[in-house]
């Protein structure tokens, strides 16, 4: 063959594989190779961007995660850091332009390349959620402190080999762990060249947390730009009160005085992410104006040290808010929330007079089928923020605040989603009983084929109040259904935010009433179309969503063939006996199961009332250290299917709570999940 032949071969070659590279599906193996990008902060000549990337190591069970920078121009990335553990930044001296970061528990520092890596501190217990001063004489840090004697080591030091715990008072255990008696504690210490001075509790013998356990983090304390005060949020309730209560507060505390303030004493509900304005004239905060409720209308609410006087910027704005930033000169705020079907960036001026309506200076500056889901930081007039749709995990981008177009700054996963082929994702809108608009995302197999007729799933949304956008998750992944060849309808069901506030408010005490005949409606309309498979149906979903699955079997009158519940609620009475946050099953419930006034939520929509009618495939899985919803909701949905004779599964995660965190019981979960579809529809 000479040079002319062997080129057209080879041409010939590459043209006949590279159309079956694209032809890829993914996979539960391929998803779990996508590196996870988060943004960390823009360099303070606002030309860099730094952001971390963790890859995940199935076989060793384990992710790593590394600093990378980009310039904002876009350009090739450059690996910072590739020690085993993960780092995050915590400044960067803009005139040496070294960077300071978190690894493993202690204080680091390197050169803008990454280069000449130097541990500056050696604190013996590590140091948790740092944050330095803005004059850099302060380090603020979290850790934990023991306070209450709650085992029978500390109460009988001589029973050293006992693992007894005693306890006299509700909270004894929380999402997914025992109260041990131990509290985290935000505390400040002098700091210079990597030497800590004095550290000092500023929540002294208080059984409180700060940061809020279990999800809280750095946002719960943060400086004054002063740096002359701490402002920390917790809820300083304990026992009952704290199990029954929402009412989370913003404190001052005075580093010269040593005296603490409560600055939002007088609000009830939740009162979070306290942020300062630039020149430290202004304080932001996101705050829930009911006790109790953890999914009332989240308000931007703005305190102005000048005049004195509180305000609530979106009081007349129709949808609640997930996260805020500040604009660089403080003269703007920027905020994500859930609408339509989607999470998107707006603009806020902070209108202080009140004869103004705050909510004509709120300006939506993004709009499409994907989620802003993170703000990074500010550069000019651009923003560096997270995206991600059902067809893209999140990868970051430079936002243009005038135009709305963005500018892709990482590609972490382009090789993969090249060679991928990608689902048709549509908006479809159906009319509810109550004549209601109803939209849902629907998921098409990627090589879908309308002359055909495909195995169809209704994905019930968890929460029950949380936003069914344009997400990307690692365990229940749209795009990674729908490649196994399903189609797949996500309602934005009553009780979902991005659809005014009195949607999202109107499934609390009736979970199994409206919010079920919305789930219904969706999938009877999908069914009409003729590639859907109306003799395959299934129903999916986890909390809620799981919830949702054990009372459609009791009540979906043959539509489905096949179910898969994760952590569902079965029995809402034994629930109620067991769960933690009871101001949860307090509010969505109507109350307890006894007394004279029962709510009817716990014979009206509990799923065990409707056990009778289940003849259905079923398959259910439990995490065995979920506290939220106990294990018991599992085990005994699993003993009536099996007690029925109905053909069901177990599928027990022992050492998992509410979610699947480790990789080698994530991919497990998929594979049975899988399985089962195979098995059943």
């Amino acid at each position: 063959m000479n040079n002319l032949s062997r080129a057209a071969a080879g041409l010939l070659l590459a043209v006949c594989i590279n159309p079956v590279f694209a032809q890829q599906k993914l996979t539960p193996e391929l998803l779990w190779k996508l590196g996870r990008v988060t943004g960390e902060t823009i360099t303070p000549d606002g030309k860099s961007l730094v952001y971390g990337v963790t890859n995940y190591d199935i076989s060793a069970n384990k992710g790593e995660r590394n600093l990378y920078s980009v310039p904002l121009t876009g350009g090739a990335p450059r690996q910072l850091t590739r020690s085993p553990g993960g780092e995050s930044v915590l400044r960067i001296d803009p005139v040496t332009k070294r960077i300071t970061y978190l690894y493993k528990s202690q204080v680091w520092e390197c050169n803008a390349d990454g280069s000449l890596p130097k541990q500056l501190t050696h604190d013996a217990e590590g140091l948790s959620n740092v944050r330095f001063s803005p004059d850099g004489k302060f380090i603020l840090f979290s850790k934990e402190v023991s306070l209450l004697k709650l085992s029978g080591i500390t109460r009988y030091p001589g029973l050293a080999k006992s693992n007894a715990k005693v306890y006299d008072d509700l909270n004894y255990r929380h999402w997914d762990t025992w109260e041990d008696g131990k509290f985290q504690h935000i505390f400040y210490a002098p700091y210079k060249a990597g030497v800590l001075g004095k550290a000092v509790d500023i929540m002294p013998n208080e059984p409180y947390d700060c940061p809020q356990m279990p999800f809280g983090g750095s946002e719960d304390a943060t400086w004054n730009p002063d740096s002359k005060s701490i402002v920390y949020v917790t809820k300083k309730k304990f026992g009952k009160a704290y199990a029954v209560s929402t009412n989370t507060d913003i404190y001052f505390y005075n580093i010269e005085t040593g005296r603490t303030g409560n600055f939002t004493e007088g609000l009830q509900g939740y009162d979070t992410n306290p942020a300062f304005s630039a020149d430290g004239s202004k304080i932001a905060w996101l705050s829930m104006a009911e006790d109790g409720n953890e999914a009332a209308k989240n308000e931007l609410m703005l305190y102005d040290f000048k005049s004195g006087k509180r305000y609530n910027l979106t009081k007349d704005w129709d949808e609640t808010v997930s996260s805020f930033t500040w604009a660089n000169q403080g003269s703007k705020l920027f905020f994500l929330a859930a609408t339509g079907g989607a999470e998107q960036l707006f603009e806020l001026d902070p209108v202080t007079d009140p004869s103004l309506s705050a909510a004509r200076s709120i300006r939506q500056v993004t709009k499409g089928q994907y989620d802003v889901n993170g703000i990074v930081g500010q550069s000019g007039n651009s923003l560096v923020v997270s995206r991600a749709d059902m067809n893209h995990a999140a990868e970051l981008y430079l936002l243009d605040l005038t135009s709305g177009t963005f500018a892709q700054l990482t590609f972490t996963n382009k090789p993969i989603y090249d060679n991928l082929q990608l689902s048709r994702i549509d908006e479809r809108h159906t009319q509810t009983t109550d004549n209601k608009d109803l939209l849902s995302w629907v998921i098409y197999p990627p090589d879908f084929d309308p002359a055909k007729k495909y195995p169809t799933l209704l994905y019930c949304q968890g929460g029950p109040q949380s936003a069914l956008t344009q997400f990307y998750s690692y365990r229940w992944n749209m795009q990674l259904i729908a490649a196994q060849g399903y189609i797949v309808i996500a309602p934005n069901r009553r009780g979902m935010p991005g659809h005014g506030v009195k949607w999202n408010a109107d499934i609390s005490g009736d979970w199994g009433g409206q919010p079920i005949r919305d789930y219904l409606s969706a999938i009877d309309d999908l069914a009409k179309e003729p590639y859907v498979d109306k003799t395959r149906l299934g129903a999916v979903g986890a909390s809620y969503g799981g919830y949702s699955v054990f009372m459609l079997a009791g009540v979906h009158e043959k539509r489905f063939k096949t179910f898969i519940a994760h952590d569902g609620l079965f029995d809402l009475r034994s629930w109620y006996g067991t769960t933690e946050e009871l101001w949860f099953a307090n509010k969505d419930m109507g109350g307890s199961y006894w007394g004279s006034k029962i709510p009817p939520s716990f014979e009206k929509f509990n799923p065990i009332t409707f056990g009778d009618k289940w003849n259905t495939p079923i398959m259910i899985v439990q995490g065995g250290i979920d506290y939220r919803v106990p294990v018991e909701q599992g085990l005994e949905a699993f003993q009536l299917a099996q007690l029925k004779g109905i053909k069901s599964r177990l599928l027990y995660l022992s050492d998992e709570n509410h979610w699947v965190l480790s990789p080698q019981n994530a991919l497990v979960w998929q594979k049975e999940f899988f399985g089962w579809l195979k098995e059943t529809l």
